[in-house]
């Protein structure tokens, strides 16, 4: 049995070099392989959609009493 441990990044998934190594291994049993390399820079589309799931902004949409009134930052 193969244990592939894997982290999502939007909709693709990440492995380690190792594990990667080894499902190529398995897979060349059966069929040939064409390993095509993505650089590891993470496009607009998927960090907009990581920021838009991720939770970080969901302050905003659920606006609150006003902590600040207009007369804030002016000398006393």
């Amino acid at each position: 049995m193969t244990i592939v441990h894997a982290e999502m990044v939007g909709d693709k998934m990440l492995v380690s070099r190792e594990e990667l190594e080894h499902l190529i291994d398995l897979a060349k049993r059966s069929e040939p392989v064409d390993l095509q390399i993505l650089s590891g820079e993470i496009s607009t589309a998927d960090l907009m959609r990581l920021t838009e799931k991720g939770g970080s902004f969901d302050f905003w949409a659920d606006p609150e009493e006003d902590i600040y009134s207009v007369t804030d930052g002016e000398p006393i």
